[in-house]
């Protein structure tokens, strides 16, 4: 079930609220009443961290399938709680919004998440964010630049963080705000593939900027493989089949699957 992030509809444009979605067999469109979606794991099985959802589709549609819902159940059945977000769309035809409203979207729902981690049995300082191409472009502008104003009347939940604790960004596009990158900025693993023409220079660029400021960052960039191989899903490529014990295990090295994590010193 979707909660949506404004309990009237995006301000501004409330009356947009009750207008449906479209939907198809992998893809939303017209979304107007932005919210997100909750995969909990069992309380038995619950590590504690949790990691909002961002899928991709060029801001002209969503992915809601292979970049949002199915990751929620892929993560919630190892332990993680997940949060898919559906955004407003600034380059669907027609659309009201801009680029700014999408951003606002993405940091309520990282706000919304940290408000109710009590509810929701998670920690609410180990709360990530994780981005597919478009859905990349915003999780990186919730990580590292400051957040748009919020909108409408400020309320008790704009007044927390919009800042993950760690970041997972998957061929990020090339669109991003102004970066202030420091030796203190979030946890950050990058993946693409060298042959993607839109994502991959991105997120080499935004390793050279973690590397300059001595941030923690972790980047896998696969020989092959183009735009979108998600969790792997459907490629014939082993090593990216292979991603997503990638991200376990980047998780886990950074203790968020529920055990410390381990103590490393430089040689």
């Amino acid at each position: 079930m979707r909660t949506p992030l404004w309990a009237h509809g995006a301000p501004g444009f409330e009356d947009r609220a009750a207008i449906p979605e479209l939907t198809g067999d992998y893809w939303t469109k017209r979304v107007n009443n932005p919210g997100i979606t909750a995969f909990l794991p069992p309380r038995a099985n619950a590590t504690g961290t949790a990691i909002v959802v961002v899928p991709g589709g060029g801001h002209r549609l969503l992915v809601t399938t292979t970049e949002g819902d199915d990751v929620g159940r892929w993560l919630a059945h190892r332990g993680i709680a997940a949060f898919v977000v559906r955004y407003r769309l600034f380059r669907e035809e027609g659309s009201p919004y801009t680029l700014e409203d999408a951003r606002a979207d993405v940091e309520r729902a990282v706000r919304s998440v940290r408000a109710r981690a009590g509810d929701y049995a998670i920690d609410p300082h180990r709360i990530g964010i994780w981005g597919f191409s478009a859905g990349g472009e915003l999780a990186r502008m919730t990580t590292l630049s400051p957040p748009v104003p919020a909108r409408g009347t400020p309320d008790a939940i704009d007044a927390l963080s919009a800042r993950p604790d760690f970041a997972i960004l998957e061929f990020p596009g090339p669109l991003h705000a102004a970066e202030h990158v420091t030796a203190e900025s979030p946890p950050l693993l990058l993946g693409a593939a060298n042959d993607d023409a839109c994502c991959s220079a991105p997120t080499i660029d935004l390793l050279q900027a973690y590397r300059q400021a001595g941030a923690s960052a972790e980047i896998h960039l696969y020989a092959a493989g183009g735009h979108a191989f998600n969790l792997g899903e459907d490629t014939p490529l082993v090593s990216l089949q292979h991603w997503p014990q990638v991200v376990l295990d980047w998780l886990s090295d950074r203790g968020l699957l529920g055990r410390p994590a381990p103590v490393f010193t430089p040689k």
